[in-house]
């Protein structure tokens, strides 16, 4: 089974754990849509259809109008549509966070380099929304404890498809690094974590040196070279 196929099979397969969350926080759930589950096979099949091992690179957890929309991290539907070719009938709202990795992505070589050798996805594949909000797994100390079993649950599942252990990238530098960090040293996933800062904290606080955090993840990503 091609890594493509994996990855659809797994969010075909994903359903809302049966894990009660603290009150006011409900799940953020974008799989069962039509037109998602459309956009994603033609994505992953497009970039993905081999058995290559690759690199993993973790996020927080979908937001609502990237992952949360698309099924695809860090891809909106104006990404989507403009930089993969793949139109789609979603309102055409771009997210901050994917605006950022896709000028990491064509400063590495396009989409086609770029996701041949890593994969995107997030400690969470499913995200967390609060009074109309989206939240992160570990804004709530209570969400964290109900959710960490599923995160643990999600890294080893999806490094079945094909991760090379010998480095993972985690999409943010304070509590996403310090939780995976410790996941990591309890089970063991992989080698070694290396932090990059996160998409929207570089687009929100540092947007006029955006070219510069594009020069950094270029530099760590090529650290590790590829098979």
């Amino acid at each position: 089974m091609s890594f493509a196929e994996q990855v659809l099979a797994f969010s075909q397969a994903l359903r809302i754990p049966d894990i009660p969350l603290p009150e006011g926080f409900s799940w953020l759930f974008p799989y069962e849509q039509a037109e998602t589950q459309r956009v994603m096979a033609l994505f992953y099949r497009k970039y993905y259809g081999d058995d290559a091992p690759r690199f993993f690179l973790f996020g927080i957890n979908p937001g609502r109008f990237g992952a949360g929309i698309t099924g695809i991290p860090f891809t909106d539907p104006v990404r989507l549509e403009e930089d993969c070719g793949i139109p789609n009938t979603f309102p055409k709202k771009q997210e901050l966070s994917a605006q950022f990795v896709w000028q990491v992505i064509r400063a590495f070589g396009g989409p086609e380099r770029f996701f041949h050798q890593f994969y995107i996805t997030a400690l969470s594949p499913l995200g967390f929304v609060r009074n109309g909000v989206n939240v992160n797994y570990y804004d709530d100390r209570h969400l964290l404890r109900a959710v960490e079993p599923f995160l643990v649950w999600n890294i080893r599942t999806q490094m079945a498809f094909g991760a090379r252990r010998e480095v993972a990238f985690c999409l943010g530098e304070g509590q996403n690094f310090r939780v995976f960090q410790r996941l990591n040293a309890e089970h063991g996933f992989f080698d070694h974590i290396a932090a990059l800062p996160h998409p929207r904290w570089v687009m929100q606080y540092r947007r006029k040196s955006a070219g510069d955090y594009v020069e950094r993840y270029l530099q760590t990503l090529q650290t590790f070279p590829p098979l």
